[in-house]
């Protein structure tokens, strides 16, 4: 992967600012497949994640952490372009 094509991720408290809410839905391209969608305070779209793969990498310990994880994971995760949208 060159330095351009690398992702560059926001630091916490940037993407903290700019996401209002990440919603769990249906892959409209793949039935059956989950992803979750990230919004803005303008509830316009940012980007999306898979659902298993964030949970795999989330690692919460047990399911009552699990939407805490998720969450910081994202957070931590958020494309620097995000910022353009």
């Amino acid at each position: 992967m060159s330095q351009e094509d690398e992702i560059r991720f926001l630091p916490y408290e940037e993407a903290v600012k700019i996401v209002a809410a990440i919603q769990e839905e249906e892959d409209v391209r793949r039935p059956d497949h989950r992803i979750l969608t990230v919004y803005n305070h303008d509830d316009k779209e940012i980007c999306w994640f898979d659902f298993d793969e964030v949970i795999a990498a989330a690692a919460a310990k047990d399911k009552s952490e699990e939407k805490e994880a998720v969450s910081n994971y994202i957070l931590r995760h958020l494309p620097d372009w995000a910022l353009d949208i």
